[in-house]
């Protein structure tokens, strides 16, 4: 292991230990010093996170975005606040510290047997949400992480999410797909983060007037398992509990092939994902490169 990968294991180590036994309030000021210092710096994400909002919000001239990456950093930090925290929480703190709106789409197709698979984007803090569910709901859901360096760092992830009543499953080397298609054929859930293509082999969708690239998986399971595929968005407002909501199903169309299906699906996601992203920009914690003008400039427009 490298320096710096003992580096940054050590510190997300030293941030599930600490910051989980500060005061609340001391956390969040903590997290919105930090956010502060880290947007003066104008670093690579904070840079990637601005243009990726100047995508959002066209109109905005360089005093707005300067703004919306300010209050998107503290949002940000507000999630690694919140997650170093989380495993101390008690039951009341986590049910209280959400409040989604239209959760009988979820809760009548788990009733309905035959499986659910949430979709978000990274919006706000999609690890509440989880132990949220897994708390309030009492429903176990099953999800997968991006394989991190170190893998110490990785560990530490699936332990984290796994203590919060996750099952969870790397992306890379092993058959995801696969357990993830029966833990649905069950009746269970699947939560996955679905805003950004980790494989390079996505599916291209219109997002905010331009093309991006979002992962093909919860359309294919939906088409292979006959589960339900229900998008969802989150958001923050000036109190400490989280808003969001479960929007209608993406229903499977009627015909046309398999890939056709998943194109239009997709495309539905991101659509749903876009209207909770316009409403809430600062919320979306999108600090890499998302579109194909920026992951490939010869796709880009001329």
């Amino acid at each position: 292991m490298s320096t710096a990968d003992r580096l940054t294991d050590a510190l997300y180590g030293l941030g599930w230990s600490t910051v989980k036994k500060l005061p609340e309030p001391a956390a969040v000021r903590l997290g919105r010093t930090i956010a502060d210092l880290a947007w003066k710096r104008r670093g690579k994400g904070v840079l990637r996170l601005e243009a990726n909002y100047a995508r959002v919000v066209p109109d905005a001239g360089p005093e707005r975005l300067a703004e919306l990456s300010r209050a998107g950093m503290r949002s940000y930090l507000r999630y690694w606040m919140e997650s170093f925290r989380l495993p101390a929480w008690s039951a009341e703190r986590v049910r209280g510290g959400f409040d989604p709106k239209d959760v009988h789409h979820l809760t009548d197709g788990l009733a309905s047997g035959r499986g659910v698979i949430l979709a978000l984007p990274h919006l706000a803090n999609w690890d509440l949400a989880g132990a949220w569910v897994t708390t309030e709901l009492e429903t176990p859901f099953t999800t997968v992480a991006e394989r991190l360096k170190p893998e110490t760092l990785y560990d530490r992830f699936v332990a984290y999410r796994e203590g919060l009543g996750m099952e969870v499953l790397p992306h890379s080397g092993g058959s995801a797909f696969g357990t993830l298609a029966r833990r649905l054929r069950d009746g269970g859930l699947v939560c996955l983060v679905a805003d950004r293509d980790l494989s390079a082999s996505g599916v291209e969708v219109g997002f905010f007037g331009e093309t991006a690239r979002m992962p093909a998986g919860p359309a294919l399971l939906a088409q292979q398992t006959g589960a339900l595929l229900l998008p969802v968005t989150l958001w923050y407002d000036d109190s400490p509990v989280m808003k969001g909501r479960v929007h209608p199903p993406v229903e499977v169309p009627a015909s046309g092939t398999r890939a056709e299906k998943t194109s239009v699906m997709t495309q539905a996601l991101a659509d749903a994902f876009a209207s909770g992203i316009a409403e809430h920009p600062e919320d979306w914690h999108m600090l890499q490169r998302l579109w194909l003008a920026d992951l490939d400039p010869a796709k880009g427009p001329a």
